[in-house]
């Protein structure tokens, strides 16, 4: 092990760090869960070069390496444990070209999401990926767990807004992935197997992000009460099914409501009320606002419309405000099932069962326009206890049969795996083993993670 320290700081110098707290660091992400034992080192990378140095070491010396932006996942992909190298990309966040005349740009991957987004403001457009965590996660996160957000209902996931990528293969080697153009289709799209990839087949050094463009007009914002969460699930697949697409549809329970209105000083909301956040957007999002409106109100919803964009952002930080509202109660594993939009009821039904099953309070929200869910189990101590694994494996089979999947954007990292074969079944999950022995032949790029 000292000898794989002295050969990267031979190589890298000052960029190999091994203080007590940067190893402490890199254990743990976001989930609550840590890696066993510390790193070996922390490599903050500052360039592709020390990228393809890192992994050549490594690669020669048969030592595990795991990729790191920020460490805000949630599934404990980027935990770096005992005899691993931490590789931080976080120190690679420039933005190597914007072009607003072909609706792209060129990042490094440890660019905030949202700084990015207020560069690329200036130029007239945005990139559209918008998770909760949009201040404090790197595009490169994004791109390595799939991530998805509150908009992308209307606008999408970061599946569909990159257009290439570079990579670092384990033994060093760089690959440019994907095109420039609106449309490419030569060859397999290895572009998209790297999304969501997790670091087990390569590093991403860069990409090139579709962008769109800024939309004139206007903002118009709903909340809509309901007596309860069914209901409101409910009323939220009834406007997907008349064909209106507003920007952003969230809902939240009882409990996360409650537990956010208690952490902002707000006024508790009536017991039992969840509540449905819908922003439309563009020229006719009044129009769209009261048609939405409508439907909710059949629904049985109390509505208000507002075009006040203080109004509209103030409701998005409620909703925003979940994962704190959540760690002030205890640790938190925030789960991420998905289901089809019209089984979002039947999900939240799931949800109730298995809360009066375990004896457990499983405070949820989800984006309502995808049929997306982060149900929340909270306890206490740094240890998941046996009965909430045993509960989230019983929620996470009820959305597989509603005809949904293990994770919607938070990936599979550590925590899921034990689960992914019920998803893909036997002959899939050998299929994607081999794949990753493809990119991976010695297996030292995030071992552990997902396959297990």
């Amino acid at each position: 092990m000292s000898d794989v320290v002295a050969l990267l700081r031979a190589a890298l110098g000052d960029r190999v760090d091994t203080s007590g707290p940067a190893l402490a660091a890199a254990r743990a992400d976001k989930s609550g869960h840590a890696a066993a034992g510390l790193p070996l080192a922390v490599v903050h990378a500052a360039s592709v070069a020390d990228v393809q140095e890192t992994l050549r070491i490594a690669s020669r010396t048969g030592t595990p390496v795991v990729p790191r932006g920020a460490g805000t996942g949630l599934a404990g992909a980027a935990n770096t444990g005992e005899g691993e190298i931490s590789l931080s990309l976080r120190g690679m966040d420039r933005i190597r070209e914007i072009r607003p005349d072909d609706l792209l740009a060129v990042v490094e991957p440890g660019i905030l999401n949202a700084d990015l987004n207020d560069s690329l403001a200036a130029h007239g457009v945005w990139w559209a990926p918008d998770p909760a965590s949009r201040a404090i996660s790197t595009v490169g996160g994004n791109i390595a767990t799939g991530a998805g957000g509150l908009l992308c209902a209307k606008y999408g996931v970061v599946r569909d807004a990159v257009l290439g990528l570079d990579v670092v293969l384990a033994d060093g080697r760089l690959l440019s992935l994907g095109h420039r153009s609106v449309k490419g289709v030569t060859g397999y799209d290895l572009t998209s197997l790297f999304i969501g990839s997790e670091g087990t087949l390569g590093v991403v050094v860069g990409a090139t992000l579709k962008l769109r463009r800024i939309i004139a007009g206007g903002l118009c914002s709903l909340v809509a009460m309901f007596p309860d969460v069914r209901t409101a699930a409910a009323a939220s697949a009834a406007v997907t099914a008349t064909g209106l697409q507003p920007a952003i549809m969230e809902l939240m329970d009882a409990a996360s409501l409650a537990a956010v209105h208690d952490l902002l000083g707000l006024e508790p909301p009536l017991a039992g009320a969840a509540q449905l956040t819908i922003q439309t957007d563009g020229v006719a999002a009044r129009d769209e606002a009261d048609a939405i409106a409508a439907v909710l109100t059949a629904g049985g919803g109390t509505v208000v419309v507002s075009d006040d964009p203080v109004e509209g952002e103030r409701l998005l930080h409620i909703r925003r405000s979940m994962h704190p509202a959540m760690e002030r109660l205890g640790t938190t594993l925030i789960e991420d099932v998905s289901v089809p939009r019209s089984a979002l009821p039947d999900m939240f039904d799931e949800i109730a069962r298995i809360e009066r099953a375990y004896g457990l309070a499983i405070p949820a929200v989800a984006h309502a326009g995808d049929g997306n869910l982060h149900p929340n189990f909270v306890f206490d101590g740094p240890d998941v206890p046996e009965i909430v694994w045993q509960a989230a494996s019983d929620l996470f089979r009820s959305a597989l049969r509603l005809g949904g999947t293990l994770t919607g954007e938070h990936g599979i990292g550590v925590l899921k795996r034990r689960w992914l074969a019920d998803e893909l079944g036997d002959d899939q999950w050998q299929l994607q083993r081999q794949i990753k022995s493809v990119f991976d032949p010695a297996g030292i790029l995030n071992p552990g993670k997902v396959f297990g």
